[in-house]
């Protein structure tokens, strides 16, 4: 998808109906989905946001940015993700969030950044937390500055994302489950699943819908 199309197209992507859990669980393993939306609930998830950059690069192809995290000792070490992280009391919103933790992470700068849209929110049962996604633009590829949480920047075409053959799966083994077939995105070398997969699928469907 060319970026020119892309920002030709901001209107009807702020304006669609989202895919919710419908375009979600279309990446969700079965074990995630025997979850219910009461145990959700009662569990009391803690609050966190994350940010879909989008970004042209030199063949005016738009780009959007994943992260793959560095090891440390916790759930999601070395997982692919958007950047993001947990509402902080002194953010006005969550919206807030997700923009300070891309400037943390990745250093480009909040107010360099036009946000599109919130998304559907996302559940993550291994660590209790309640995800906002927000789309946003920049009009260039920035120069990106990783801090020490990032292990590697992740840049991929819009055009793999709706690209139905990068839509697979594969048997994961992770701290919280044991060979279990998990429904992904598989980019290149890079495997993405869990709830970056299901953010992205409500984001797929979305852009399908103006391709």
């Amino acid at each position: 998808m060319k970026f020119s199309y892309f920002k030709n197209n901001i209107e009807p992507l702020q304006t669609k109906t989202l895919g919710g859990i419908t375009s979600q669980f279309k990446l969700v393993p079965e074990l995630r989905i025997k979850i219910s939306e009461e145990k959700i609930r009662n569990s009391n998830p803690r609050k966190a946001a994350v940010l879909a950059l989008f970004y042209p690069d030199t063949n005016d192809e738009t780009i959007f940015l994943l992260t793959k995290r560095a090891s440390y000792n916790g759930t999601h070490s070395a997982q692919i993700s958007f950047p993001g992280g947990k509402y902080d009391e002194v953010d006005p919103s969550l919206e807030i969030t997700a923009l300070r933790e891309l400037e943390e992470e990745v250093g480009v700068h909040r107010n360099t950044v036009t946000v599109v849209r919130e998304l559907s929110d996302t559940y993550i049962p291994p660590s209790n937390f309640m995800v906002t996604p927000y789309m946003a633009f920049l009009n260039k590829k920035p120069d990106f500055v990783p801090n020490e949480e990032v292990a590697e920047l992740i840049e991929i075409p819009v055009k793999e994302l709706i690209n139905e053959a990068n839509v697979s799966s594969v048997v994961m083994e992770t701290s919280y489950m044991k060979e279990i077939e998990v429904p992904c995105f598989k980019f290149k070398n890079h495997i993405v699943w869990g709830a970056t997969a299901m953010m992205l699928s409500e984001i797929k469907d979305l852009l399908k819908e103006i391709e």
